[in-house]
């Protein structure tokens, strides 16, 4: 089992205070012989449609030394992840889930925005002293 992100109860409360209803913490991910753990699954019920909604969540905390580096981590791990999910799951749609701050870092920056407009990677953007989602993208 992988060691935890400094943020993982963070957005867990931040998942839970929007509604979402945690089902795996972590989620684990069969693929022959390896098993891998994306650090939350949730569900929530969308009551105008009467189905749930479900997610799998990469917590990334970026405090390494630097932020491209953690990103191009972060990034092979949610494509790895991404693609599991597509053959097991295809119904859960996975997030990174970061910090207001690396947000405004990083994807605010043509960096960022260009891996947004491709649709390479989609974001839960969180308020890490008030524990709440500021931002789904898309």
């Amino acid at each position: 089992m992988p060691s935890r992100d400094i943020y993982h109860n963070t957005v867990k409360n931040a998942l839970l205070k929007d509604g979402w209803t945690i089902t795996h913490d972590p989620l684990k991910l069969e693929m022959g012989k390896k098993d891998l753990y994306v650090d939350l699954g949730a569900e929530q019920l969308i009551a105008a449609e009467k189905e749930k909604s479900k997610i799998a969540v990469v917590i990334k905390s970026f405090v390494g030394r630097s932020d491209i580096d953690d990103l191009e981590k972060a990034l092979g791990q949610y494509i790895l992840y991404n693609d599991i999910l597509s053959e097991k799951e295809p119904e859960r749609v996975l997030y990174l889930a970061i910090r207001n701050g690396v947000y405004i870092d990083l994807f605010e920056e043509p960096i960022g925005k260009l891996l947004l407009s491709k649709g390479r990677v989609k974001l839960i953007v969180f308020d890490p002293s008030m524990e709440v989602i500021l931002k789904w993208i898309p």
